[in-house]
C-alpha cells in the first residue's frame, strides 16, 4: 500500500493560473501588467510543482479531497509519479510559451491579447487539473473545462477560416466525450461502485468481459484529444490558430491531456492485468500503429509548415499509446517518457514555424530555402527538434523510442517493430528535406531577406526548449525514474 501524504499543494497548484484570470482581465489596457500577472502565476505554478517532487520521489503520493458528490464520486485531487511527470512538463513549458507570446503576439499586432492569455491561463489550470485528479469525475470535469476554453484561443484570428476551425474543434472533443466518454464514467461507476484510480484498476476480471472492452473502447474514443485516427481532424484544422496556441494545442495541455487520460485509463480503471486476461494490449497496439503510419504518410505530402507539423503531433501521439499497450515494463517507461520528450521537441519546432512567420511571414516549406543565413538560432533549433522527433541519439526522442522498441522485443512483435522502424523513416523522410531546404535550397522570390530579422523575444523561449531537447535525450533518468515508478507499484 502507497502511503499518501494529505496536502493542499495540488489545489494551490491548479488555482494558480486561474485565480490570475481576473488580473490578466483586469490589465487590460496596461499590456506590460497583464503579461506580469500571466509570469507570476506560471512562476508560482511551477515553484508549487517542483516543491512536491520530493514526496514523490521517496514513493509517497500526495491527496487532497474537496467534497463527496456520491459514494465512490468524489472532487479529490492526487499526485503520483504519472502526474507529476505531465505537470512538471506542462507548468515549465508555460513559462517559456509566455515569452515566446510576448514576441509573437506583439510582432505581429495580433488582435485581443487579454483574452488570449486569459484562455491560456484557464487552459493549464485545467490541464493541470487533469494531471492531478484523483478520480474519473475529477478528470472529466476539468478535461471538459479545457475544451471549452481552448476555443477561443483555436479561433482568435475570428475570421472565417478561424471560426471553422474552431468548430469543428469543439464539435469534435465536446460530442465525443458526450457520446464515448460519459458512458464510459456511468458505466464504470455503475460496474465498480466507484470512479476512484486506484492502482492496478477497478474494474476486474470477473466482471463481464464485454462489458469491459466496450467500455474501454469507449474510454480510448471518448478522450479524442489523442489524435488517434479517425477522431484527429480537429487537430490539423486547429493550426488556424496563432503559433503559440499551436504550441500549446499539440505540445503542452491538450494533446497531452489526452493521452495522459488514456493512459491513467490502462493503469488505474481497466488495469494492466486486465488488458492481458481480455488480450486488449496489442489490438490497441495495432490500431494507433495505422495512425502512425497513415499521419506520417499525410505529413509528407504538406507543404505548409504548421500542417506538417500537425500530422507529425497526429504520429507522434499514437507512440505513446502504442508503448503503453504492449503492456511491457520497457515499453510502457518509453511510452510515458515520450509525453515529455515530444513536449519538448514538438514546441520547440512550432516555435520555430512562429519565428518563421514573424520574420520572414513565410509558411511554406518551398519558400524558405537558404532562410539559415538571416535566421541561424531558428533553423539550429528547428534541426534539434527533427533530430529529436526521428529519433537520433543525444536527443529526447531517441530514449523514448528505444525503450518502446526494448519493449516490442520483450513483446515478441515484429509487426510493432517494423512499425517503430518505418515510421522512424518516415520521420526523417518528412523533417530532413525541411532541415535541407533551410541551409542549402536556393532563394525564393517571396523571401525578403532584407527584412528579416529574428526577434529575441521569440528566439530565446526556441533556443532553451531545443536545450531542453538535448538535455532530455542525454539525460533522461528523472523522467525515467518516475515512470518506473509508475510500471513497478
Amino acid at each position: 500500500m502507497i502511503e499518501a501524504v494529505v496536502s493542499i499543494k495540488p489545489l494551490l497548484a491548479i488555482l494558480a493560473s486561474g485565480l490570475a484570470v481576473p488580473f490578466i482581465l483586469a490589465s487590460r489596457k496596461n499590456p506590460n501588467q497583464r503579461e506580469f500577472w500571466s509570469y507570476l502565476a506560471a512562476f508560482i505554478k511551477f515553484g508549487l510543482i517542483v516543491s512536491m517532487v520530493p514526496v514523490i520521489l521517496s514513493g509517497k503520493t500526495i491527496e487532497y479531497h474537496l467534497w463527496t458528490v456520491l459514494p465512490g464520486m468524489d472532487f479529490a485531487l492526487r499526485v503520483d509519479p504519472l502526474g507529476l511527470m505531465f505537470a512538471l512538463t506542462a507548468s515549465f513549458l508555460w513559462i517559456i510559451t509566455t515569452t515566446y507570446s510576448i514576441g509573437y503576439m506583439r510582432t505581429n499586432n495580433e488582435q485581443k491579447q487579454t483574452r488570449y492569455y486569459a484562455c491560456f491561463a484557464i487552459a493549464l489550470f485545467a490541464a493541470i487539473g487533469v494531471a492531478f485528479a484523483a478520480n474519473l469525475f475529477t478528470l472529466f470535469l476539468f478535461y471538459e473545462v479545457l475544451s471549452i476554453m481552448t476555443y477561443p484561443l483555436v479561433a482568435h484570428n475570428e475570421d472565417k477560416e478561424g471560426l471553422e476551425g474552431g468548430k469543428k474543434y469543439l464539435i469534435y472533443l465536446v460530442s465525443t466525450a458526450k457520446i464515448f466518454l460519459l458512458p464510459a464514467v456511468v458505466l464504470t461507476y455503475m460496474l465498480a461502485g466507484t470512479l476512484d484510480f486506484v492502482p492496478g484498476g477497478v474494474l476486474t476480471s470477473d466482471m463481464p468481459a464485454v462489458l469491459v472492452i466496450i467500455i474501454y473502447i469507449c474510454f480510448i474514443a471518448g478522450f479524442a484529444k489523442n489524435g488517434i485516427m479517425p477522431l484527429h481532424n480537429w487537430l490539423p484544422s486547429a493550426m488556424v490558430a496563432p503559433t503559440p496556441v499551436s504550441a500549446l494545442l499539440h505540445a503542452v495541455a491538450v494533446v497531452k491531456v489526452g493521452v495522459f487520460s488514456v493512459l491513467r485509463i490502462m493503469l488505474d480503471v481497466v488495469g494492466i492485468d486486465v488488458m492481458k486476461e481480455l488480450g486488449l494490449g496489442l489490438p490497441t497496439a495495432f490500431f494507433v500503429s495505422f495512425t502512425i503510419i497513415a499521419a506520417s504518410i499525410i505529413a509528407l505530402t504538406k507543404d505548409d509548415l504548421k500542417a506538417r507539423l500537425a500530422y507529425s503531433t497526429v504520429s507522434q501521439l499514437s507512440y505513446i499509446v502504442l508503448g503503453m499497450a504492449l503492456l511491457t515494463p520497457n515499453a510502457m517507461m518509453g511510452g510515458m517518457l515520450h509525453i515529455t520528450a515530444h513536449a519538448v521537441s514538438k514546441i520547440t519546432l512550432f516555435f520555430c514555424a512562429g519565428s518563421i512567420y514573424v520574420s520572414a511571414h513565410l509558411k511554406k516549406i518551398s519558400t524558405i530555402g537558404g532562410i539559415y543565413k538571416k535566421m541561424p538560432w531558428t533553423c539550429a533549433a528547428f534541426t534539434v527538434g527533427s533530430f529529436s522527433m526521428i529519433g537520433v541519439p543525444a536527443f529526447a526522442g531517441f530514449s523514448s523510442k528505444w525503450y518502446m522498441a526494448v519493449g516490442a522485443i520483450d513483446r515478441g512483435t515484429s509487426t510493432i517493430m517494423f512499425v517503430l522502424l518505418a515510421s522512424t523513416v518516415l520521420n526523417a523522410a518528412y523533417f530532413l528535406p525541411v532541415v535541407f531546404k533551410m541551409y542549402f535550397g536556393e532563394r525564393h522570390e517571396d523571401a525578403h531577406f532584407d527584412e528579416i530579422r529574428e526577434h529575441p523575444f521569440v528566439v530565446v523561449p526556441l533556443v532553451i526548449t531545443a536545450m531542453l531537447t538535448i538535455g532530455v535525450g542525454l539525460y533522461p533518468d528523472f523522467f525515467l525514474g518516475l515512470a518506473e515508478r509508475m510500471v513497478l507499484r
